[in-house]
């Protein structure tokens, strides 16, 4: 046991190594990007933000030691009144009115969290949902662990959920190993659901991307640091700094070298924790190149 201990001090893990942060990263430049881009801090106490933060716990009950390790951090409301934001908005009300006419006058519009790494969040806050090719997959407003699961931490250690207002319609069921199909089965379906009973996942088509769903607010949040539900807790692969290092070296220049030596000898001298360490080596090796580092290590190893 001890000397697996003193190997999680001086290694680094793939989800180490995988996550999209970085040491320039902060809670306020996200903020203030969410604020750029037209969302407004609301607070937690008022009468939305207290709605929002019993939906987001509430939702979060089926699993409570993660419920209670999860403190909200912000929330931010799309107030966005730029001339692109109006388009969008008008266009989810006329798909709104259409579906309606459509189904019986009833357009089944439900509130839904989106989980994403911050950089997803940033670049659907300024510009949409970008193409997939399954659609997007959100969790109903009840059901969001799921997102949670599915969020990125930053470099603060803040996850990202957007809460959206999505068009649902008529859905039809679409199972995960339903892997082909990308639109609806016919015209009689606007979208999709795991389960039509108890849905805990709707899928918004390609088709319909970006005139059917609607970010309204964004809500930050402290969660565990290493998010799964129990079942699918999966083992860590270890590699030590040292090895770490001489197998990044030959992609890195002299400067970058020297840069990241002379930061691992102040690690051994305990200048700076292990946190600090593995945020410095991104900084110096950046983000795909230690990723790809890692995953060939792991490969090799297994």
């Amino acid at each position: 046991m001890n000397q697996i201990g003193a190997e999680n001090q001086t290694s680094i893990t793939i989800d180490d190594a995988m996550s999209e942060s970085n040491e320039l990263d902060s809670c306020y430049n996200c903020f203030q990007h969410f604020v750029t881009n037209g969302f407004s801090k609301i607070d937690e106490s008022s009468f939305e933000g207290d709605i929002i933060k019993t939906s987001f716990f509430s939702s979060l009950s089926r699993n409570p030691q993660i419920s209670y390790r999860t403190k909200i951090v912000a929330i931010h409301k799309n107030s966005n009144t730029s001339q692109c934001w109006k388009i969008r908005a008008h266009s989810f009300g006329v798909y709104a009115k259409a579906v309606a006419d459509t189904r019986g006058g009833d357009a089944n519009i439900k509130y839904a969290w989106y989980g994403a790494s911050k950089n997803e969040i940033c670049e659907t806050v300024m510009h949409g949902f970008s193409w997939r090719r399954h659609g997007i997959s959100v969790s109903p407003a009840k059901h969001g662990l799921d997102s949670v699961l599915c969020s990125g931490v930053d470099g603060s250690g803040v996850r990202h959920l957007l809460l959206c207002r999505v068009i649902l319609g008529k859905q039809e069921v679409v199972r995960e190993d339903s892997s082909d199909q990308f639109h609806p089965s016919s015209m009689d379906f606007d979208s999709a659901v795991d389960d039509i009973s108890s849905p805990t996942r709707y899928i918004i088509w390609n088709t319909h991307l970006n005139y059917n769903i609607l970010p309204c607010y964004i809500l930050s949040f402290e969660a565990p640091p290493y998010l799964s539900e129990p079942k699918t807790i999966k083992p860590k692969t270890w590699i030590t700094f040292g090895t770490l290092i001489s197998i990044l070296s030959p992609f890195l220049d002299h400067s970058q070298r020297a840069s990241l030596e002379e930061q691992y000898t102040n690690y051994l001298e305990k200048k700076i924790t292990r946190p600090q360490m593995i945020q410095r080596v991104r900084a110096i090796a950046g983000n795909q190149l230690l990723s790809a580092v890692v995953k060939l290590y792991t490969n090799k190893i297994n």
